[in-house]
């Protein structure tokens, strides 16, 4: 039994256990305070995962460094594995007992005698603790200290869980807020979606998250990943009878302890991670996704509280996608508003005077064909019609003058964005965007952005600036035409400056290439001419993963 000043030590043992709320710190505590008040030398907790396997091993009684060396003994097997799920094991003679040596690592001295008991979280067996080679063995008075110390350190890990989660918590409402607020200054669905699993997958310290959206026809894929293999992951395809489909089609999340484990695997290359958490996208009452967030294997399970937080984040991506998609269908009625406006204006003055222009010289047609006018009259009827002629021109420029005007203000980098989000509609996907100044993508630094998109407008004159436009829009209009693609690419290359400098513009699709028995190539031609002009040039070649085409639209920034 315990004596009163035993009874003292193990009351401040077990009050400095549970006055720690980080987890880690408080089990190393506790298998210290179990060596020093039971007198043994070596001392170790293995934490159990859902599996039985370790998924935590704090150990006392070796360095840090000899510890790493030898690693730890296998928990399910020998004394260890014996430690029942109530009570205690003593083994005061382990070389002469019957029961089953542990299997030791390399250079593990050999174990002398040996006490094992469980540690309970829960009701529920959350590891075991094992002390080893007490001088003169240990005794029931050593069981009651280690009992004691166990339940203690069983409120410590509550308290550690309770403090971790509370703290979890305020990361991922920390992180919604961060992503709302982003959100609502206008990033595009693209941009939003990247944020938000980079977001996700910081908050719930996975290695990998991944979005997936709808594909091609029915097919569901990896649209967006981030993180650890993440380019393994953009466009695998999930099949219909898989987990993902299972959380979009029911729309309730899942924690899976082990995709590495897991009997049935249908998706490959999910197979190599550990624990998984599947949280559905939804928005009224439809699930339009999935979020997928990954860790690796031998990494610590996504708690329960984990899934309720993943989804509410999960969200915001849905609010994402529709303020992108209510954001797109503004752009299209402003585009549609401005061509009905241009429409008129063109119908209204411009058209309407070569109109009149025409009829003015058909009527002097007539009349210089039945000899009814001077040559003086001839002369003065075609002064007059080419002063009409005139007349529209310069209302037809008047018109372009106010485009301009209106859109004054807006860069080529931004000019090319827009034309990018707008070729969504009628192309039926979002074709990827990527600009880049002197081999770096403008966005890919974020404090940068703003001064490299500053630098790549000063280098652009307006007439250039005017024809790349226009060939982003040829390119892409034509991809939407004829090539009945599945995926597009645009990447701009601004290198150099204005005197030794190059523009580079690349188009390239997936779909069925360019009919070699096509005759008439006119948006190919019109290509060619806005290169030819700038003293540049124009070529195809196969576009992506040798699919498609691929259109090469270079030019000089300096002016021919």
């Amino acid at each position: 039994m315990t004596t009163d000043r035993q009874d003292f030590r193990l009351l401040e043992a077990a009050l400095d256990l549970t006055s720690n709320l980080h987890l880690r710190p408080a089990l190393q505590n506790f298998v210290d305070q179990a060596c020093r008040q039971t007198g043994a030398r070596y001392g170790a907790l293995s934490v159990l995962d859902n599996w039985g396997e370790t998924s935590m091993f704090i150990q006392h009684g070796f360095s840090t460094g000899r510890a790493a060396q030898m690693g730890h003994p296998p928990v399910g097997l020998g004394l260890i594995g014996e430690i029942p799920t109530e009570g205690s094991l003593i083994v005061n003679d382990v070389a002469h007992s019957d029961h089953s040596p542990v299997p030791l690592p390399p250079g593990h001295p050999r174990i002398e005698n040996f006490l094992g008991v469980p540690v309970l979280v829960h009701e529920q067996v959350y590891g075991r603790l094992y002390l080893t080679d007490k001088f003169g063995g240990f005794d029931q008075t050593d069981v009651e200290i280690v009992t004691a110390l166990a339940s203690a350190a069983g409120v410590a890990v509550e308290n550690a869980e309770l403090y971790a989660e509370a703290r979890n918590r305020e990361r991922w409402i920390a992180a919604s807020q961060n992503l709302t607020t982003t959100m609502l200054e206008g990033a595009d669905e693209e941009e939003a979606l990247a944020l938000i699993a980079h977001s996700v997958r910081e908050v719930s310290e996975a290695d990998t998250a991944l979005i997936v959206l709808p594909s091609v026809g029915d097919a569901w894929a990896g649209e967006i990943a981030d993180g650890y293999h993440s380019e393994r992951l953009v466009g695998v395809v999930f099949p219909p009878e898989g987990r993902a489909m299972s959380v979009l089609h029911e729309g309730t999340g899942m924690i899976v302890d082990s995709l590495a484990r897991a009997q049935t695997m249908r998706v490959p290359e999910l197979s190599e991670f550990g624990p998984a958490l599947y949280a559905p996208l939804r928005t009224r009452g439809k699930s339009i996704g999935v979020l997928i967030l990954l860790r690796r294997q031998g990494r610590s399970e996504f708690g329960s509280s984990d899934l309720p937080l993943a989804e509410s984040l999960a969200s915001q991506a849905t609010l994402a996608l529709e303020l992108a998609s209510a954001r797109h269908a503004e752009d299209v009625a402003n585009l549609l508003d401005e061509r009905d406006r241009i429409g008129r204006d063109l119908h209204d003055f411009a058209i309407q005077q070569l109109f009149a222009a025409g009829m003015q010289l058909d009527a002097t047609k007539q009349k210089v064909a039945g000899g009814e006018l001077t040559r003086e009259e001839i002369i003065s009827s075609l002064d007059d019609s080419l002063a009409s002629v005139d007349e529209a021109v310069r209302q037809i420029r008047a018109i372009v003058h106010n485009l301009r005007e209106r859109d004054q203000n807006v860069g080529v980098v931004e000019r090319i964005r827009r034309e990018a989000s707008l070729a969504r509609n009628f192309l039926g996907f979002a074709p990827s965007l990527v600009i880049s100044l002197d081999g770096q993508a403008i966005n890919a630094v974020e404090d940068r952005e703003e001064t490299m998109t500053e630098q790549a407008e000063g280098r652009v004159d307006d007439d250039l600036s005017d024809d790349v436009v226009a060939v982003v829009r040829e390119g892409l209009s034509n991809i939407a035409r004829h090539a009945h693609a599945t995926a597009a690419r645009v990447t701009v290359e601004i290198e150099g400056h204005e005197e030794t400098g190059t523009l580079t513009v690349a188009i390239a699709d997936d779909g069925t290439g360019i009919d070699p028995d096509r005759t008439r190539n006119s948006g190919l031609g019109n290509l060619a001419a806005r290169a030819r002009r700038h003293g540049g040039t124009f070529e195809f070649h196969p576009g992506i993963n040798g699919l498609g085409t691929e259109i090469a639209w270079r030019a000089p920034l300096a002016k021919p």
